[in-house]
């Protein structure tokens, strides 16, 4: 099975509304279909795809997931934006939602980690382009250090297109 790339991935959350507003307002996602109170098909900016993420709607009952910590299931998401600029934006548009809870450097990916209004975790990531990836950068792949964005910009630049010969195709 030789798969070029994930297509959409689909969540079950409270209340659709909620949800694609913030997926909307925070990380620029835009509504390609809607079925009120029910479901929304969401298109990621950039993106070719029929739709990016689906949101349907469980109530507002539904209890918290145990995903890791009770039971087995989806740790969490994870985007990819061509620019540390465009990293940096967002990064702006999640503390100014409350909804940032970390940010790593996982040497060749640098990433952010929110989570939405029903707790759902995702990530926000730069991958560094191939040619930048030395022996010392790859060695350092195995640790996970604390992002230091700012420093980042400045050692690798703000208009660097990330992942270009690793998930970006040159």
């Amino acid at each position: 099975m030789p798969v070029q790339r994930l297509n959409h991935a689909v969540l079950f959350v409270r209340d659709v509304d909620r949800s694609s507003a913030f997926y909307r307002d925070v990380l620029g996602f835009r509504v390609k279909v809607e079925m009120p109170g029910k479901a929304v098909f969401l298109q990621a900016e950039g993106s070719t795809n029929d739709h990016d993420l689906g949101l349907f709607a469980v109530g507002a009952g539904a209890g918290p997931s145990g995903a890791g910590r009770s039971t087995v299931g989806l740790y969490h998401l994870a985007w990819e934006v061509d620019t540390l600029a465009e990293l940096d934006r967002i990064r702006s548009q999640l503390l100014q939602a409350g909804a940032l809870v970390g940010a790593s450097d996982h040497a060749t990916t640098k990433a952010l980690y929110a989570q939405d209004p029903d707790g759902i975790e995702f990530e926000v990531s730069w991958l560094l382009p191939a040619d930048l990836i030395s022996a010392e950068v790859e060695a350092a792949g195995a640790t996970t250090l604390p992002l230091d964005l700012e420093a980042e910009i400045t050692r690798y630049g703000a208009q660097t297109r990330g992942g270009v010969g690793v998930s970006v195709q040159v």
